[in-house]
């Protein structure tokens, strides 16, 4: 009954838990799962290494050159059973997390030269299916042909206070404040964006978390997924 396999989308709000809903949705289904969005926070280290973003300034023009020297995918670590983000063949898979990160990495998303070049990649990856993956342009951009669409949105203190816990854990000095300042603000970016904007497909499913377990959102995705799976 399970053996068709789909493509999921699933798009949403920063700090959301998409990728928490994701990771598990592709365990549960034995698919692959692509984190979309720790590939934009790969770019935007890689311009924070470059010094091609200075505070809230970037030259997207001097970006675009240097794309051809930018190498992002995954591997498999068997030590920590997850497949993590590489820059360059380096894990940077913590490092990715970083406040630093967060607070350019929607400006680097902006540009239309890096969303190109990682959407060719994401979408080489759904060309066989069974792809779990998500980000803010999943439905609408990248694979607009998925069986199954979600769009995952929570109040902006839930998010922000399930992203300072998250962030604490190697950077215990961070404040509610600045992660929710934080979220905020890529939210407006995000939405406002020329190139691929956040946006809610027409026949994506929405769900708010805001008030329910992983175990909820989880058994909610399977509901879903499993009668497109069955033809329904």
């Amino acid at each position: 009954m399970e053996k068709r396999k789909i493509n999921i989308a699933i798009d949403g709000h920063s700090s959301a838990g998409k990728s928490t809903m994701a990771k598990s949705l592709a365990k549960e289904l034995n698919f692959v799962y692509v984190d979309t969005g720790a590939m934009y926070r790969a770019a935007a280290l890689f311009c924070i290494k470059e010094r091609l973003v200075e505070t809230n300034e970037i030259d997207s023009s001097k970006v675009e050159v240097a794309l051809d020297r930018m190498y992002v995918g995954f591997k498999y670590n068997p030590k920590s059973e997850r497949t993590e983000i590489h820059l360059g063949g380096v894990n940077v898979a913590d490092e990715v997390r970083s406040m630093e990160v967060s607070r350019k990495v929607s400006l680097v998303a902006a540009i239309p030269a890096v969303r190109h070049k990682l959407v060719d990649l994401q979408q080489r990856m759904a060309e066989n299916g069974g792809v779990v993956m998500d980000g803010r342009d999943i439905g609408t951009v990248v694979i607009p042909h998925a069986e199954v669409k979600f769009f995952i949105t929570a109040d902006p203190e839930i998010r922000a206070g399930r992203r300072l816990k998250e962030i604490q854990l190697t950077q215990p000095d961070c404040q509610l404040n600045e992660v929710l300042n934080n979220i905020l603000e890529r939210d407006r970016i995000d939405s406002n964006r020329s190139a691929s904007p956040l946006r809610q497909a027409k026949d994506a499913i929405v769900l708010d978390n805001s008030h329910l377990s992983q175990d909820e959102q989880l058994a909610f995705l399977l509901t879903h997924v499993r009668k497109a799976m069955a033809g329904a």
